[in-house]
């Protein structure tokens, strides 16, 4: 199967690539293995001179991967500009501290002879998805090279020239060959990828089945897993809360990568008290959006990635609606060249209906009333998916209850989701397990070794475990 760029403001095929054949895919495995025989001896200041060059081409040539980004995935060029220079930013951050999270530490009540060592893995494998193609690979790359570790990259099959450049911005800023490599195959090949040996661990970013598949692989060879899933995000708001200025970030959250983000949000969850004023607002706001061409500055909404999505979430809203949901604005395709859906917010969504049980991604919002915290709550929770939220209150009780008991990775008070270097990422439930970034992020492909130096002959072990 050819592996093709398409523009989706277009449907223009950019350029195509045919897949690594399997012999290939040995050689790079195998590079990547005596790459790591030596770059795991590379100190981490050196390691770190690397990454603080990576992070300086990203910050000059922010422009021209914006515009590479957009044209293969469509986000607007605005937002594509600034996941460069987030990805800088990531990259700076490792250089600056993987040396203090790597540091050997001695536990505060334990042994003095005793201490933990932090040693990398070997090749680590990257599955990762279109949605943000230079955020995803960066914010796993970054902290796995610091930390000794060699990366492989198995990048989503529509944004292969994305996946490329990543590799000669590590090639450029001085990584030895081997140590990030694209592997351009198709998702048929990823268990032969784990099948080797070599490789000690994988990282996935994408949907649940996706990532199921992968955990199952990598658990039947004993592979260490990171996941990060999907996720339908609830956005609560309560009567204490701004609701101006709730409903105005409130579109932006639902948004934001054109509706296409994981931490997006998409179940806006409203106290009945507040919910006609807060409904008024947001389909205003989602009404005023600018749809159009990805590359014009002044857009705020542009395409879905693939004609797949389109075709899915229009399904998802046609059955949503025909089993009773309502639509406020929107609800349909956008009769022009690209793959455009119209922003869409809907209302009385049925619990057995696709807006209720499954995520939708896209520009589509899903709303509902609540009568008190309780069944914000109860409803915030009644998901498969638990990765992140946001809620919006000015109650000091009721944002103490939301953040214990609302069951995600991250919750948000009175601010939108956003991912962020210096705090760890990741969800419960369906959305996945282990974190990425800060401390968290670059110690979960480490070996998190015990030391023993006996001293003396009166230290002894305790001979138990």
């Amino acid at each position: 199967m050819t592996i093709q760029s398409v523009n989706p403001a277009t449907g223009e095929r950019l350029r195509s690539f045919e897949p690594l054949a399997e012999s290939q895919v040995e050689e790079k495995i195998e590079r990547a293995g005596e790459t790591f025989r030596r770059y795991r001896r590379i100190a981490v200041a050196a390691r770190a001179s690397m990454m603080a060059r990576a992070a300086e081409i990203l910050e000059a040539e922010k422009e021209e991967f914006g515009r590479l980004m957009t044209t293969e995935m469509g986000k607007p060029l605005r937002a594509a500009i600034e996941e460069a220079a987030k990805c800088a930013w990531n990259c700076r951050f490792y250089a600056e501290n993987a040396a203090e999270f790597l540091a050997d530490e001695t536990p505060p009540t334990g042994p003095k002879q005793a201490f933990i060592r932090y040693q990398p893995l070997g090749p680590v494998l990257a599955v990762m998805p279109w949605n943000f193609p230079f955020w995803q690979v960066i914010r796993f790359a970054a902290p796995a090279l610091m930390a000794g570790n060699v990366c492989l990259l198995k990048h989503a099959s529509n944004v292969p020239q994305c996946a490329l450049a990543i590799e000669d911005i590590f090639r450029r800023a001085g990584f030895p060959e081997g140590a990030f490599q694209t592997l351009l195959i198709g998702s048929d090949q990823v268990e032969r990828v784990l099948d080797n040996p070599r490789v000690m661990a994988v990282t996935l970013t994408g949907s649940a089945p996706a990532g199921s598949s992968v955990a199952s692989a990598a658990g039947e060879r004993i592979k260490k897993t990171v996941l990060e899933l999907g996720g339908s995000d609830p956005f609560i708001v309560m009567p204490s809360a701004d609701v101006e200025e709730a409903a105005k970030t409130a579109v932006r959250a639902r948004v934001i990568n054109n509706g296409q983000s994981c931490i997006a949000a998409k179940r806006f969850i409203v106290a009945e008290e507040i919910a006609d004023e807060f409904e008024r607002l947001f389909v205003k706001g989602m009404e005023s959006l600018k749809v159009g061409d990805p590359m014009d500055e002044t857009t705020d909404v542009g395409p879905l990635a693939t004609a797949d999505l389109l075709e899915t979430l229009e399904e998802q809203v046609q059955e949503t609606v025909a089993q009773g949901g309502r639509i406020l604005t929107g609800g349909e395709r956008l009769t022009r060249a690209g793959n455009y859906f119209a922003p869409t917010v809907l209302t009385d969504i049925p619990t057995d209906s696709p807006a209720y049980l499954e995520e939708l991604f896209g520009p589509v919002a899903s709303l509902f009333r609540v009568r008190d915290l309780d069944e914000a709550i109860r409803l915030a929770n009644d998901t498969i998916f638990g990765l992140a939220a946001s809620a919006w209150t000015n109650d000091d009780e009721e944002r103490d209850r939301l953040i214990d008991e609302i069951e995600s990775g991250l919750v948000f008070i009175n601010a939108m989701v956003a991912s962020d270097p210096r705090l760890p990422f990741g969800g419960v439930k369906t959305s996945g397990y282990g974190r990425e970034l800060s401390r968290e992020g670059i110690r979960e492909f480490v070996n998190i070794k015990t030391v023993w130096i006996k001293e003396g002959p009166e230290t002894k072990l305790a001979e138990t475990e």
